[in-house]
């Protein structure tokens, strides 16, 4: 079984700021090109940051499958991404928590630069993050513990990068 999760950057640490237009029209967008790609989550763990939280709103009114997933916001979110290597595990860790077996989606909605230190661990690669990008990571087991166990850090296949008006 494949086991998959989006890591979505959405903003640099700003807890209080609200969302721009822009980054209204970039989360309709991103929200769209994950439907297109069947990359839908069963649990959303998300910052609890005020831009993060207006985004996961927007996405939830634009796709269907984003407003029927379990959502968790999870404050610790917003100050792991500013400590050097520390937030890959901090996710592991999120991740194992709140899924359940069957559970093969999960997004989880941070602040770089910790996502996308993340996201390089996880996959192996150098990944570059931009504000409202998912990178698409997929491993196989058949559960979450053991995915993170198979293919630890470095083994996940990275799927590609969406962003809002081009996927790479």
């Amino acid at each position: 079984m494949s086991i998959s999760f989006v890591l979505f950057y959405h903003c640099s640490l700003d807890h209080d700021r609200p969302l721009s237009k822009d980054g209204k029209v970039d989360a309709i967008k991103i929200a769209q090109k994950l439907q297109e790609l069947n990359w839908i989550p069963e649990l959303i763990l998300s910052s609890d940051a005020k831009r993060t939280r207006e985004t996961l709103q927007i996405m939830q009114e634009q796709v269907v499958g984003f407003s029927e997933a379990k959502v968790h916001f999870i404050p610790s979110f917003y100050s792991i991404a500013a400590m050097d290597g520390q937030t890959a595990e901090h996710l592991q860790q999120a991740i194992s928590n709140y899924s359940r077996n069957d559970i093969i989606t999960v997004m989880c909605m941070g602040h770089n630069k910790g996502w996308e230190e993340a996201a390089s661990m996880f996959s192996g690669s150098s990944i570059k993050l931009k504000t409202c990008n998912a990178a698409l990571l997929e491993a196989s087991g058949k559960s979450w513990e053991e995915a993170f166990a198979l293919a630890g850090l470095g083994g996940w296949k990275l799927h590609g990068i969406v962003q809002p008006n081009i996927r790479s």
